[in-house]
């Protein structure tokens, strides 16, 4: 199963796409570069101390990173190697960001955060 910001790649046309949401909440399919294909954006939804004392943190698509960066909080969004799963960049959830809307009546939509 595909899900929000997956990367779908066709091999007969070298084409790649990523799936996001369209203003009626439905998935669109988002063309992409093949340099673009090789990362996902993955927004963080927990981040525990597990047995023994070794962080993680797991994402929205259900991936558990382990030893992530100690800045990383809740809401941020992560920038993940698909091919390693390990963490390039993250981008923090704060004022002036831009966003997508994953959830409710404006699913889809993008905008920028004005207040936490």
């Amino acid at each position: 199963p595909a899900g929000f910001m997956d990367v779908i790649t066709i091999e007969k046309t070298g084409e790649f796409f990523r799936l996001i949401y369209d203003v009626k909440g439905r998935f669109a399919i988002h063309r992409i570069t093949a340099e673009e294909a090789k990362y996902k954006l993955c927004k963080v939804r927990k981040v525990q101390t597990g047995p023994k004392g070794i962080p993680f943190l797991v994402t929205h698509d259900g991936r558990t990173i382990r030893y992530p960066d100690p800045n990383i909080k809740v809401n941020d969004t992560i920038q993940l190697e698909i091919a390693t799963s390990k963490i390039l960049d993250y981008i923090k959830f704060e004022s002036g960001n831009l966003c997508m809307i994953t959830g409710g009546r404006n699913l889809g939509r993008v905008g920028t955060v004005i207040n936490r």
